[in-house]
């Protein structure tokens, strides 16, 4: 189809007096003034657009910023012939085809999420775009030779960075929540992490560790938006994450994303879903030989067969996950899977226990849970909920209101949702002993916490 020649851009070029060669330059300087470098736009480019070709954003915006210094008034892109595009709603869902496609959606994520995006903060949960991302995953050819030929040469002190910068906040999340660092990290993927993947100049082993911490930036960040109940903007954050891990070549990162999604659906009261997503995870595991990831799917897949209230397939899938656990070898597996622990095999355990009305096996399993690293509060604080919880199954009131005390307490002071979920769980199965003396007196120091 012949495209209509925009004559509104024509008319403007003349009125300003600019050549084509010339508004082309004013361009690619206007680009890297405003964050934006690397553009290298030129007189063809220019004949292009008044030919009818709409040039990517965010040139329109910056083509509007040049004609109003130029001609003393306000300029739009509407006044140039290029009505502004709206931002697709499904933006990040999509588990993308090739690296430069998957490039380009991660970015306009993050920029979308800094940015608050009003389709971003109302987004919602889609079982299908998780399903879609995981057949992708494990049915995509590996990804062709990775490379960058921007201007900016990426080295490993760029990917050093990336990687300490996922450490540490991976810390401060645990110790303080979410809430408190989400929106630093979104930043920093922004402002540091985009311009490297956009502009960089990196070979095919430079490339593959950008991607791969990037990836491990981007699943952290979508993990954060788990812990604030965010769970739309988090859902395409797993998945984006997981398209650069494709890119990267690495199944036990792709592994571990997935069963990240497993968790979240579990969560959200998707059992029949996160058992898919946990088998996809077992997959990636097995190929990459990594026993802790093969432990950690088995025991997503055991909590949901718990959600399903199949007793025998959970303690089917527990078997399979201690058996793993036993084989993992030391010094042999990625760092950041250190925190799957004993303990944090233990909380697994007393979670499908607690689902299925097993009150002394979940007490058994929560209270080894607890002999855990001390760095992650919010865990503790998950922990002991299991615990209390598992008593009152057992009809312990006295000192499943000890242990919630001690979780509320912790509860206060993390800005986390997912904290605060967990305790007005607790409350909720407190309700039928509110008359009982221990839960009168949890209830009276609850209220003194709230008022400190």
């Amino acid at each position: 189809m012949e495209r209509e020649p925009n004559r509104l851009l024509q008319q403007l070029i003349a009125e300003a007096g600019f050549s084509h060669k010339g508004l082309a330059r004013c361009l690619n300087d206007l680009g890297a003034a405003r964050g934006t470098p690397g553009l290298r736009y030129d007189h063809s480019s220019v004949l292009r657009w008044i030919g009818g070709q709409r040039p990517r954003d965010p040139v329109p915006s910056l083509l509007a910023e040049i004609f109003s210094l130029r001609l003393g008034r306000p300029v739009t892109p509407e006044h140039l012939g290029m009505a502004a595009t709206s931002t697709p709603p499904d933006l990040g869902q999509e588990f993308t085809h090739t690296w430069q496609e998957g490039v380009s959606t991660v970015t306009a994520l993050w920029r979308a999420d800094v940015e608050r995006r009003r389709f971003l903060i109302d987004s919602t949960f889609a079982i299908g775009a998780g399903s879609v991302g995981a057949i992708r995953w494990l049915t995509s050819p590996p990804e062709g030779r990775l490379g960058g030929t921007g201007t900016r040469r990426v080295g490993q002190t760029d990917i050093a960075a990336i990687q300490e910068v996922t450490r540490s906040f991976g810390e401060l999340d645990n110790r303080f929540g979410s809430g408190r660092v989400r929106s630093s990290v979104i930043k920093y993927l922004d402002t540091a992490v985009s311009p490297l993947l956009k502009e960089g100049s990196y070979g095919e082993s430079a490339g593959r560790q950008l991607a791969a911490a990037a990836a491990e930036l981007t699943r952290l960040a979508g993990w954060m938006a788990y812990d604030m109940e965010q769970h739309g903007i988090a859902q395409r954050y797993l998945i984006q994450a997981l398209s650069l891990a494709r890119g990267a070549g690495d199944q036990t990162l792709g592994g571990e994303i997935l069963a990240g999604m497993a968790h979240q659906a579990i969560y959200m009261g998707q059992p029949a879903h996160a058992l898919d997503l946990a088998r996809a995870s077992q997959m990636a595991a097995r190929r990459a030989g990594v026993k802790t990831l093969q432990s950690s799917a088995h025991v997503l897949e055991a909590h949901a067969h718990a959600g399903l209230g199949d007793d025998r397939a959970c303690g089917a899938s527990l078997n399979e996950a201690e058996r793993a656990f036993a084989a993992r070898r030391a010094g042999e597996e990625p760092p950041w899977l250190s925190y799957f622990d004993e303990a944090y095999l233990s909380a697994k355990f007393a979670h499908c226990f607690r689902d299925l009305g097993q009150g002394r096996r979940a007490v058994e399993q929560a209270r080894r849970s607890l002999d855990m690293d001390g760095r992650y509060v919010r865990g503790r604080m998950f922990n002991l909920s299991l615990l209390a919880a598992g008593l009152l199954q057992c009809g312990e009131v006295e000192e499943a209101c000890t242990a919630a005390a001690d979780a509320l307490a912790l509860a206060g002071e993390l800005q986390s949702v997912r904290s605060r979920s967990y305790a007005a769980d607790l409350r909720r199965r407190l309700e039928p002993y509110r008359e009982e003396r221990p839960v009168r007196e949890l209830r009276e120091r609850a209220r003194e916490l709230a008022a400190v």
